[in-house]
């Protein structure tokens, strides 16, 4: 039975508002909480049995409400109960019946386990009656934590020009990995055992982005269907790791460090996925678990009406305007990169932080201004994911200077080349070259562009060529949910197939996409499992699915070992190649060799005319790189050189034959890529002379060297 006792406030000192949060010093331990609407604020300690002492916090600087508790030591279980305006009309949802995590809780412990208990008002979200009932008990708890922990290694500050990044999901990366210990799998410890950094060492690998492991909760939606948010885009609390990733109860945070240290040990960085957009606690129909409670307006966007908007599709938008929200994004992402070791940040629905008040896009808004000019978080790899769930947040290659951003139009429009789609190659060239068309006006780099094919969202590189249409039925959702604008084609059967004519066919075309991705310029981003022919059987949407779909196989076939070795392949090419990975745009620079830096070519080796980019139905296109000033630079500074390269993409349905430059472009082209073959190396090994015919077979790709005179 739940109980409180409250603790006399003469042993409570008065402590500083800042930093937010708990905080052990001086033989206690000083808490801190914000709330400049709040009339009473009550600290509650809870024992292991529930047992509740509450203590009034009665200093209130800045809107901030703090005192020092002397006696308590970390591992204390605590959570605050806010007395205040209930005045759904004007968004304020104060309510001391509910027990509310702090905002700033390094760990968090427990989970919703009654989401009726939770909620916030009588009977209607908007009505004027608050609920009555209790929430200790069915609620997660804060646990005030110690600083420090094991060392998370030196940062390996990878530069941008050199980074090749892996998405993938902590727990779904090595559930089913044969060499990590059971008790490990799918967790922190799991991602750091050797045969895991092995794996992405031998990829080429750079940095890993995980998918959220800041604290997350099933969305009230999920929990009456009975299903749970297996991505994680549900966040409960910005700065504790989620509890479930570690091994061992409650050393979430030390088994966290222990796996960045490992990372950084291999030369791997550590990118979070972070969801500063919407929270767990959903629309004003949702549970009052922490940030509503507090002082909604202050954290949520809400029309003039008090009504909260929607522009996450989430039930609640964080409103980026709000000191409040400033405030907590900026010192969460600082608390990751020092306290935690992480490298840099991808921000999910990124435009939504740069829409004051819900409305227009502003890169210079005041929540991007202030991470960009954080003197922690601007040494960082920020990367935006630049739209929201409306078509006035499709921002792509709108966000300022020091962004880089997933490249929505990079990920289309080769999906749309090698599928056979009309619309030329005018937009491809755009691409493959960097995208200078969306980055170059706004003080960009063209490894700003985070080039991808396939990410969490959407099919995997397996069934994006075994799939015309998503198959989500295992959702729950009668397939209503995920994306129809898939950009796949499954070659003429739709899913699985014995035919070995047609699993050829879908294996050269993944080779097709993957080696793209890694010959163009810009930063290319794949997803785990994709190397090893991972297949979601159509599903294009599987965030609630915590099973076998979601998880990476290592079950090693014929077809994920060649996968694994063409992947292994074109990505380290790319690596030992400085004119495939230039940290300035293309501009017909002339080089050392008197030929500019970048030429497009046609099928018969001559350059492409300005009519020939307006043929819809051209399929064929010759990059030729120049690398004898490829503008690439060693760590010192120094300029690289390396060999030219020549990019033959053919997509059309049948072989064609196609004429290599003359003797200017150099005596030879050697043979380096074939996506005809399994692993990729060429069926022809003798190089070719300038000037003569190379046969391109139906829907490949084909990369040949000039070597450099020495």
């Amino acid at each position: 039975m739940v109980t409180h006792h409250p603790l006399p406030n003469a042993q409570v000192l008065a402590g500083r508002p800042f930093p937010l949060g708990a905080h052990p010093e001086a033989g206690g331990v000083r808490f801190a909480v914000a709330s400049s609407v709040a009339e009473r604020v009550e600290l509650c300690l809870i024992d292991d049995d529930f047992t509740e002492r509450r203590i009034e916090l009665t200093e209130r600087t800045f809107g901030v409400w703090h005192g020092l508790v002397p006696g308590v030591l970390p591992g204390q279980k605590y959570g605050y109960r806010i007395h205040g305006p209930y005045d759904p009309k004007s968004g304020l949802r104060c309510n001391p019946h509910k027990l509310l995590l702090d905002p700033y809780a390094r760990r968090i412990s427990g989970a919703l386990t009654d989401l009726d208990a939770a909620l916030g008002y009588a009977e209607d979200p908007e009505g004027p009656e608050p609920s009555s009932v209790d929430s200790l008990g069915h609620v997660p708890l804060s646990v005030v934590t110690s600083p420090g922990g094991p060392d998370t290694g030196a940062k390996p500050e990878v530069p941008f020009e050199e980074t090749v990044i892996y998405e993938l999901h902590v727990k779904g990366f090595t559930q089913q990995h044969p060499d990590v210990p059971e008790h490990l799998r799918g967790t922190y410890l799991g991602l750091a055992h050797p045969a895991v950094i092995e794996h992405l060492v031998r990829l080429g690998v750079t940095a890993v982005e995980l998918l959220p492991v800041q604290s997350f909760s099933d969305e009230p939606a999920l929990m009456r269907a009975g299903r749970h948010n297996y991505w994680g885009y549900s966040p409960l609390g910005y700065f504790a790791p989620h509890a479930a990733y570690a091994s061992e109860p409650g050393r979430e945070v030390e088994e966290f460090r222990t796996m960045v240290a490992a990372m950084h040990a291999a030369g791997i960085e550590v990118l979070l996925d972070v969801v500063y957009n919407h929270t767990c606690e959903g629309g004003p129909d949702g549970p009052t678990l922490s940030f509503r409670g507090y002082e909604a307006p202050a954290y949520y966007l809400h029309d003039e009406n008090g009504h909260m908007a929607d522009i996450t599709g989430c039930g609640n938008t964080l409103e980026p305007s709000s000191p409040t929200v400033v405030r907590l994004v900026t010192d969460s992402l600082r608390y990751w990169v020092t306290e935690l070791g992480v490298d840099g940040f991808r921000f999910d629905l990124a435009s939504t932080m740069g829409r004051p008040h819900g409305g227009t896009f502003d890169r210079d808004s005041m929540l991007l201004t202030a991470i960009a000019t954080d003197p922690v978080l601007s040494r960082c790899k920020l990367i935006a994911e630049p739209w929201d769930a409306t078509g006035e947040g499709y921002k792509v290659g709108n966000f300022g200077a020091q962004w880089a951003e997933w490249n929505g139009i990079y990920r289309d429009t080769v999906r749309d080349f090698w599928r056979g789609a009309s619309g030329g190659v005018d937009d491809l060239a755009f691409r493959l070259s960097g995208s200078s068309d969306l980055y170059d006006h706004t003080l960009r780099r063209p490894w700003q562009s985070i080039n991808f094919i396939n990410a969490h969202d959407g099919f995997t590189l397996r069934d994006l060529v075994s799939y015309n249409d998503k198959h989500n039925e295992a959702n729950g959702e009668d397939n209503r949910d995920g994306t129809n604008d898939n950009r796949s084609w499954n070659h003429g059967v739709e899913g699985e197939t014995d035919d070995p004519q047609i699993r050829a066919l879908r294996q050269r075309q993944a080779r097709n996409l993957f080696a793209t991705l890694m010959l163009s310029t810009g930063t290319p981003m794949f997803v785990a499992g994709d190397e090893r022919w991972r297949t979601q059987h159509g599903n294009n949407n599987a965030y609630c699915l915590d099973d076998p779909t979601s998880w990476v196989d290592w079950t090693d076939t014929e077809e994920s070992e060649a996968m694994l070795a063409f992947a292994r392949r074109v990505v380290f090419l790319r690596a030992n190649s400085p004119a495939l990975r230039q940290a300035q745009f293309f501009d017909g620079r002339t080089t050392p060799t008197g030929r500019p830096d970048l030429i497009w070519l046609r099928p018969d080796g001559r350059e492409m005319e300005q009519g020939d980019w307006a043929d819809p139905e051209r399929r064929t296109l010759g990059m030729w790189i120049d690398g004898s000033n490829s503008q690439s630079r060693t760590r010192d500074g120094e300029l690289l050189t390396d060999h030219s390269w020549l990019v033959l993409l053919h997509a059309g349905p049948e072989r064609i034959d196609l004429v290599l430059p003359g003797a200017e472009f150099g005596e030879t082209f050697e043979p380096t890529l074939d996506t005809t073959t399994a692993d990729g190396n060429p069926l022809v090994s003798e190089p070719l002379p300038a000037g003569s015919t190379v046969r391109l077979e139906a829907r490949s790709l084909q990369l040949l060297r000039a070597p450099r005179a020495d």
